[in-house]
């Protein structure tokens, strides 16, 4: 199975509520709330590709984008 290498966090920040539950979820602490209580990715290159941020969303504001190495 091909590793997968992360390209970048998509993070709509119009329909991110703030709710936290992709900060809570994820394993590496990549995400945070930023002062505006928005997601942002302040430590990418510790991301893992998991994807949890993106499955657990209740707003679907999140999309992690990969590929094969």
């Amino acid at each position: 199975m091909a590793k997968l290498k992360l390209k970048e966090h998509l993070i709509d920040r119009d329909w991110c509520k703030g709710c936290g539950i992709c900060v809570h979820f994820c394993p590496k602490k990549v995400l945070e709330l930023d002062d505006q209580d928005k997601a942002v990715a302040v430590r990418p290159q510790d991301c893992i590709g998991c994807k949890l941020c993106e499955l657990r969303c209740p707003d679907l504001a999140i999309e992690v984008v990969t590929e094969q190495e």
